[in-house]
């Protein structure tokens, strides 16, 4: 959207996802990751680091500022699963939306009558009516769960697959922020977006006229040559500066300072407690999603370790 709609669904937001409101939930981030470490240690390897580690940390983030209820958490985010997937029949996807968007409906409802702490529930004290509410939380719930889940498993892949840059990690935690922008400008898991020139603009030394629609791809601006030097290697200790993994302007992604801090505490957490982690499959048999799918990522990412 543009101006003036774009201001009135992203001011009232802004707010709830500031830097500093997303680091005063890193010790709840925290305790979730370590509960799903230590589900994992319990049941012993191998497992699929999706289903245990990489999509239940953002997906219990993402309930929680929305004030899903705990009982509810299953069956909506297999619901939010079955339409971010890729891979859904029509019938099954129009299933999973219509269910989505029914539940939302009555948890907007739910929070104009009993408010919780939560973010949804504050929204219900702007001007906003209940089916931009609903609309608000689908796109929080897509934008919060999938994009995170997907840098957590295919970050993991990532460092396991160049060995030595998992170990330099290992070895200096004060490489992690230069190592989450590093992997968050390597993999792109968003891949491209439309845009819709306002004016005429002049670039590379063509014209794009006034509502003209160009389609941007993220990950090869974050491959380009001439901004970063040997693009397509993964280096930990390379100082990124200005990736496009988020977007770029007043189309920033809201939820960057929040996924940051998922990755910040998720990767050293996963990496220090299983020590000896590595693919339970070859390389090669590790499934990518379709290129379909909205979000890059893995179907599954089936890891082991020394017991």
């Amino acid at each position: 959207m543009d101006q003036p709609q774009h201001g009135r669904y992203r001011k009232p937001l802004a707010s709830k996802f500031t830097a500093r409101r997303m680091r005063l939930l890193t010790e709840r981030i925290e305790r979730i990751t370590v509960d799903h470490l230590d589900a994992m240690e319990k049941a012993g390897p191998p497992t699929d680091l999706v289903t245990a580690f990489a999509r239940p940390i953002p997906a219990v983030m993402i309930c929680e500022l929305l004030g899903v209820p705990y009982q509810d958490r299953g069956s909506f985010q297999e619901n939010v699963e079955s339409f971010m997937s890729g891979e859904t029949s029509d019938e099954d996807l129009i299933a999973a939306v219509t269910a989505t968007y029914d539940y939302l409906t009555a948890l907007v409802a739910a929070k104009r009558t009993h408010p919780t702490d939560d973010v949804l529930s504050e929204l219900t004290d702007t001007d906003l009516t209940d089916d931009e509410l609903r609309g608000m939380a689908l796109v929080l719930l897509a934008a919060g769960l999938d994009t995170t889940a997907n840098m957590l498993a295919l970050g993991t892949f990532a460092l396991l697959r160049h060995p030595e840059q998992l170990a330099a990690l290992r070895a200096d935690p004060a490489l992690t922020d230069h190592a989450i922008e590093e992997l968050l400008r390597y993999l792109s898991v968003a891949k491209t977006f439309m845009r819709a020139a306002l004016e005429d603009v002049e670039l590379a030394g063509r014209t794009i006229e006034a509502g003209q629609v160009v389609v941007a791809s993220f990950h090869t601006a974050n491959r380009d040559p001439e901004r970063f030097t040997d693009p397509h290697a993964l280096d930990l200790h390379r100082r990124v500066d200005g990736h496009l993994a988020f977007g770029h302007g007043a189309h920033l992604c809201l939820g960057a300072q929040l996924a940051r801090v998922e990755m910040r505490v998720a990767f050293p957490a996963l990496i220090n407690r299983f020590p000896t982690l590595r693919l339970a499959v070859p390389a090669e048999e590790v499934a990518l999603r379709p290129e379909t799918a909205d979000i890059y990522g893995v179907k599954s990412l089936p890891i082991t370790w020394d017991v």
